[in-house]
């Protein structure tokens, strides 16, 4: 069983769901949720630095501890939030990682150390970002790949009021936000943002940019199938799962 944990509930677990499905119909994906600090109210109403320390004060290891509790015991752990994991830098994303593990006494991650261990699998180094976030945590996490020797050659920021709001996101918008991003030095696009529901436009992404394009969700699950072993390979959910 995979545990996650989530920010916000009822954003975009169903398309957790829905990828878990199609990777392995007997895949068990149970949530768990690390609730907002007491003194954030609406995060639509916080200017980008409030919601910028929000998102880092959600992602404190003494909170995520806390939080870790589910009705079974996962076999693998991660946090699934990518801002909340990478606003620490990779130290922090480590120590998140590290305290989850301790805490559950299996392994862990986080959506952010996802990415690099996808990255590293594909080979890729230079990346472009399809962010959802204001810019100044859209070069947050650029300088966070950084930190692990990726190279951000474009991005674009969708300055996005909140996860409630991205999951509400069609088709149509985040394929323009991913089109946006793409540039011809790019290895490769990132989506990195675990509300929005991308699980049936991965390999339409794909096949339109002619890349690998990288989602939160798709990297998260990837993850952690990869932790308990050889993740499944299968078609339909872009290059990660086909090589």
């Amino acid at each position: 069983m995979i545990g996650l944990l989530y920010p916000t509930r009822d954003c975009g677990e169903d398309d957790f769901l829905a990828c878990a499905r199609k990777l392995d119909p007997d895949l068990t994906v149970d949530f768990a949720y690390v609730p907002w600090g007491e003194n954030i109210g609406r995060v639509e109403d916080l200017d980008p630095a409030g919601k910028h320390e929000a998102v880092r004060e959600l992602g404190s290891p003494e909170r995520l501890s806390a939080a870790a509790r589910f009705d079974t015991a996962p076999d693998v752990v991660s946090w699934a939030c990518s801002s909340c994991s990478f606003t620490r830098g990779l130290a922090g994303a480590r120590e998140q990682a590290n305290v989850l593990g301790a805490r559950l006494g299996v392994p862990a991650s986080s959506t952010s150390l996802a990415y690099l261990t996808a990255l590293a699998h594909l080979r890729t180094n230079r990346v472009a970002l399809a962010s959802v976030y204001h810019r100044d945590t859209t070069a947050t996490f650029a300088d966070f790949l950084a930190e692990a020797g990726i190279d951000t050659v474009h991005s674009v920021s969708a300055d996005a009021p909140s996860d409630r709001a991205l999951a509400t996101w069609d088709r149509r918008r985040i394929t323009e936000l991913a089109t946006a991003a793409d540039h011809e030095d790019a290895e490769a696009v990132l989506i990195p943002e675990t509300a929005l529901h991308t699980t049936p436009l991965l390999e339409d992404l794909e096949t339109s940019l002619g890349k690998p394009v990288l989602t939160a969700t798709a990297v998260t699950l990837w993850d952690a199938l990869r932790t308990l072993g050889t993740p499944p390979v299968r078609q339909g959910l872009g290059s990660l799962f086909r090589r």
